[in-house]
């Protein structure tokens, strides 16, 4: 049997022509080197990107739809997947841009289903109060402040959800709502609360988030002919009916927890009443359990989201960033400003830039451990530290033993970020009060999928509190 290779050019997604795919061919060297360096020759012909780097064209599309009804041609607009989530990113403008005031330039204006258009979306009896997508306008000459947003939050949505919801936009299926966040509204668009941003709309239309086929309006071929590749989504089970979303999450949870271990159908697994669970708790620690597993939309959102988090609960203090130093770089230029030094970045920035900031430490040695003994000796406090085990791309690791020593006598608490090695090749959890993984790295074969997850120990977390 013969093996494909690998495709060759530029710009392509990996596997060739997989639809949200989140890899993307960059065979050579110089092509690598063209991208990092913005160089139109490479970013010309991308059809897709990692998704925290890359706007998909899917999302750009419908951000360009939106701003063509609700915005002006000097704005853009950053899609994201609730209220929440958009409060925080015109926050971030603000921080950013102390002059930028919401209102006409900045504003966020929040889509949901218009009553019975999406009726699978929705439990029997019951309304959904959310938006399916909130878009944030802003200034164009601010996309680099939405850009790093998105990047470093990892909170943006997702092409699959930017997909659907532009053909409900399309179809008229969709009420918009200018949130709290935002100034005065236009003719178009209008101001509600609660139930009341449901209307009906004046054509009778039945088409469903998440079912077999999303027919717009009432052109008949529309409604029969399924593209390629929505064909291919169902027909492999990527798309499930909206309505199995909370089984199919309690699934994974259980099956990261460890508690899940046979091969069965998603109804199998969700009629588990009692999870049996050894002696020693979930992967050898006590008292833990599938409830202390979170999901989140990507790797990134579980980092933001756990420094979000421990901010509100432990206060303003800074955190610790673990990064390492290459040892041949450093051999060749010791002491220079040459040395390359691999933290994960993103990591790094959200520190930075949301709360009051952190210290960095570039080698993750004993020698660094040794100053943050000292310093906490001195009486220095901190919220956090963050560490990747093992480390991307050097593959070192901390000696997470001595650290968990320091933070149990000082009250700070510890972030493993284990995606590399992910939880099902090593075990940090004894070690870590908050253990995040990128599951977009392991979680399909298809590399189509995005998603991340946290696993907690509350009783560490107390502590530090």
């Amino acid at each position: 049997m013969t093996v494909p290779s690998l495709t060759q050019d530029v710009g392509v997604s990996l596997p060739p022509d997989t639809q949200h795919a989140v890899s993307v061919s960059l065979p050579t060297w110089e092509s690598c080197v063209g991208y990092e360096e913005g160089e139109q020759w490479v970013l010309s012909k991308m059809k897709n990107g990692y998704p925290r780097f890359f706007l998909d064209p899917t999302i750009t599309k419908f951000a360009q739809a939106i701003i063509h009804k609700h915005g002006s041609p000097t704005q853009q607009a950053l899609l994201l997947p609730s209220d929440a989530t958009a409060a925080r990113c015109v926050d971030f403008f603000k921080h950013q841009v102390p002059a930028l005031r919401e209102g006409t330039a900045l504003k966020a204006v929040s889509f949901y289903p218009r009553q019975d258009s999406f009726g699978n979306f929705e439990k029997k009896g019951e309304r959904n109060t959310r938006p399916v997508v909130v878009a944030v306008l802003f200034p164009r000459d601010h996309f680099r402040i939405a850009k790093t947003f998105w990047q470093h939050t990892g909170d943006g949505i997702s092409s699959r959800r930017a997909d659907v919801c532009h053909k409900a936009f399309d179809a008229g299926q969709l009420v918009s709502c200018l949130t709290p966040l935002a100034g005065p509204s236009k003719d178009d668009e209008q101001l509600c609360k609660g139930p009341q941003r449901y209307r009906k709309q004046s054509v009778k239309n039945t088409s469903a988030l998440g079912t077999e086929s999303h027919r717009m309006g009432n052109n008949a071929k529309s409604s029969e002919a399924k593209d390629y590749s929505q064909y291919v989504e169902e027909r492999f089970g990527r798309n499930m009916d909206v309505k199995l979303a909370a089984s199919a999450k309690l699934a994974i949870r259980r099956r990261i927890a460890g508690a899940l271990t046979a091969d069965m159908d998603l109804d199998e697994a969700v009629e588990i009443e009692k999870i049996k669970i050894d002696g020693r708790g979930i992967r050898g620690v006590q008292g833990l359990s599938v409830d202390d597993v979170y999901l989140y939309p990507s790797g990134m959102s579980s980092i933001f989201n756990t420094h979000r988090t421990m901010l509100k609960c432990k206060g303003s203090k800074k955190s610790i960033c673990f990064g390492y130093i290459d040892s041949y770089q450093s051999s060749l230029k010791a002491g220079s400003a040459d040395n390359i030094s691999f933290p994960y970045i993103d990591t790094l920035k959200i520190l930075e830039k949301w709360g009051p900031g952190c210290t960095f430490y570039g080698h993750g040695s004993s020698d660094d451990i040794d100053d943050i003994e000292r310093r906490c000796q001195n009486g220095e406090t901190f919220l956090a530290l963050f560490c990747e085990f093992p480390g991307n791309p050097l593959l070192k690791s901390p000696d997470i033993g001595r650290l968990r020593s320091l933070a149990d006598r000082y009250g700070f608490a510890i972030v493993i970020d284990e995606t590399i090695g992910n939880f099902l090749n090593v075990h940090v959890l004894p070690y870590g009060d908050v253990v995040v993984s990128s599951l977009t790295k392991v979680f399909s074969g298809d590399s189509n999928v995005m998603g991340g997850r946290s696993v907690t120990r509350l009783e560490g977390i107390q502590r530090c509190c």
